[in-house]
């Protein structure tokens, strides 16, 4: 059965040869695989048979991006990022953090509206996309678009670049005008790239990742009636024009989302990514239990404890668990709450790949 086959099986929570397999990791730890390896990041994939693959998305042909002599640059946003490095025990980590939010000083709606830096879905090229999900399917793999961790299908991570994380948090409170007028502005944008994304990609992609996080450790970010009524709208319009493609929709959220879950599944969503073990209230079995019949999931393996921290024996338990309680009839595909960093022991990730293999046959 090749990956393809297999991850839609999942997909619809029917059981395949074994419990599909991703990966994800930082751009650190990628070149420490590298590097301990001698092989490519997709040499190692495809040596581990992970079943998902990435494809790159369109190409950015807009105004020229500034570039700053000190490294830091601007994003399609106008978000300024300055770079930040941090030796870990296993190699180098390397991040570009918000330094300036362009409208936290807005005060108005109608400053909103006039702000020069709103992108267009015309800054990008769409034509190579059907190509890279065919090139995807000839290697037997599963396609997948997420997009650049900055510049992903989403409305909360970009209002917090644009204004502020406190500032849109208390807009939604304070000043719901603002609060809409940012997001609304958002949604459009990423509602006409993804429309485009899908189109050119005829038919070929299996799931669209969109990534947003509504949870810190302890709790949403906000509660499930602000959600509903700033969030909603702008995640069923980026499920429903999924589903007018047929493409499935797997949603990236950090932290304790819980209280969300039934909202997500109301406006269509069909795999909820991360699982975060360490979170409040997200309990892995208990949202089998509870959801599984109508939704999907993917990660649960702690990259905050277990991999960094614990024995290979830990990891291999970790996993074992994990499909034990979340496999069976469909619906999982096996994978790290968030990217593995560079502090993760090599060791570990060869425990965790072989434990993949090792416990996720269903025959």
């Amino acid at each position: 059965m090749d990956s393809r086959t297999r991850v839609k099986l999942a997909l619809q929570h029917r059981e395949p040869d074994r419990v599909p397999i991703d990966f994800w990791a930082s751009s650190g730890c990628i070149r420490s695989i590298e590097r301990a390896t001698g092989r490519t990041y997709a040499e190692f994939l495809d040596e581990h048979d992970v079943d998902l693959r990435y494809i790159e998305g369109p190409g950015y042909i807009g105004p020229a991006l500034e570039r700053r002599a000190d490294g830091c640059d601007r994003d399609i946003w106008g978000v300024l990022r300055r770079p930040v490095s941090v030796q870990v025990a296993h190699g180098l980590e390397q991040y570009m953090e918000v330094a300036e939010s362009p409208l936290a000083a807005a005060d108005s709606v109608a400053e909103v509206e006039a702000y020069a830096g709103w992108p267009s879905a015309d800054w990008f090229d769409y034509s190579a996309i059907a190509a890279q999900c065919e090139a995807v399917h000839r290697a037997g793999r599963a396609a997948v678009f997420m997009g650049d961790r900055l510049n992903r299908v989403a409305q909360l991570k970009p209002a917090m670049y644009l204004r502020g994380v406190e500032r849109i948090l208390m807009d939604m409170v304070e000043r719901p005008e603002m609060a809409h007028a940012v997001l609304g502005r958002i949604s459009q944008f990423y509602g006409e790239y993804e429309e485009r994304i899908l189109t050119a990609a005829r038919g070929q992609l299996d799931i669209l990742l969109t990534g947003d996080d509504f949870g810190s450790q302890a709790g949403p970010l906000v509660s499930p009636r602000m959600w509903a009524e700033f969030l909603g709208r702008g995640f069923a319009d980026y499920c429903a024009i999924a589903r007018r493609h047929g493409v499935s929709v797997m949603h990236h959220t950090c932290g304790s989302v819980r209280a969300l879950v039934p909202l997500l599944i109301e406006r269509g969503l069909d795999v909820l990514q991360s699982l975060q073990p360490e979170a409040a209230g997200m309990d892995h079995r208990a949202l089998k239990a509870e959801y599984g019949q109508r939704l999907g999931f993917h990660g649960g393996i702690s990259i905050q404890r277990t991999l960094p921290f614990g024995t290979p024996e830990q990891v291999a338990w970790e996993v074992q668990e994990r499909i034990a309680a979340l496999a069976p009839g469909g619906g999982y595909i096996l994978g790290t709450a968030h990217n593995i960093q560079a502090d993760t022991p090599p060791e570990n990730i060869a425990a965790l790949l072989t434990a993949y293999h090792e416990f996720g046959r269903y025959t």
